[in-house]
């Protein structure tokens, strides 16, 4: 089953500017919301990616609907592969991975397996996993695409904006990718001038308080 794709299309400039900021600094920046809080491995470490969410919620085990998301797949987007209860079973291998890059996609987050890792590892967007297992999905069971879909805490709906580097994976509601992108930049220039006080001999402890509150506490 497939429902439309909802949400409000990003700038490429805010996707480039989520991108280069990084899951951690947008994550704060969007006041600690929006965490895909699971543990991903990045099968080409070094990448920051943003995109617009294209969602498969696949049967248990299975990965119909990856093979239904492919025709809906549109360039910078990225593909999120899931189902009810995580588990090691590979809903995405190469000839999928061949699918999406033809496609244009930005990037594969797979709440499963993938297989045929070395090859996926070499292509020119990335894939992060929470597993790599050469154990097969079915194809019995349809399930959605399109949808939204709950992973680590979060709730990812079609076209919201996925961050992905080597932290993890966060992400930012559609109608809060500009409030979000003013946040990031505000945030980067207080960390700058953090940066700088702390490259010039001082210290958090210090300037946060943190010694006083310590050395002033009872015994």
């Amino acid at each position: 089953m497939s429902a439309p794709c909802t949400g409000t299309p990003c700038s490429e400039a805010a996707l480039a500017e989520l991108a280069d900021a990084g899951v951690a600094t947008v994550y704060e920046a969007y006041g600690r919301r929006g965490l895909l809080d699971a543990d991903w491995t990045p099968l080409t470490p070094g990448r920051r990616t943003a995109g617009p969410a294209r969602i498969a919620y696949c049967g248990q085990g299975d990965n119909r609907a990856v093979h239904e998301l492919m025709p809906h797949v549109r360039p910078g987007e990225v593909l999120v592969l899931t189902m009810p209860e995580p588990e090691p079973v590979a809903l995405f291998g190469d000839l999928l991975a061949t699918q999406a890059a033809a496609c244009g996609a930005a990037a594969v987050l797979v709440n499963a397996a993938v297989r045929d890792s070395a090859d996926l590892a070499g292509l020119g967007y990335g894939t992060w996993t929470r597993w790599r297992r050469a154990r097969g999905a079915t194809k019995s069971e349809r399930g959605s695409v399109n949808v939204p879909v709950e992973i680590g805490g979060t709730t990812v709906a079609p076209g919201d904006v996925v961050v992905l580097d080597d932290d993890g994976v966060t992400a930012v509601a559609a109608s809060d990718v500009e409030e979000t992108v003013l946040a990031v930049r505000r945030r980067i220039v207080k960390e700058d001038g953090l940066r700088e006080r702390w490259a010039a001999g001082e210290f958090s402890y210090d300037a946060y308080g943190l010694r006083a509150a310590d050395e002033g506490g009872p015994s």
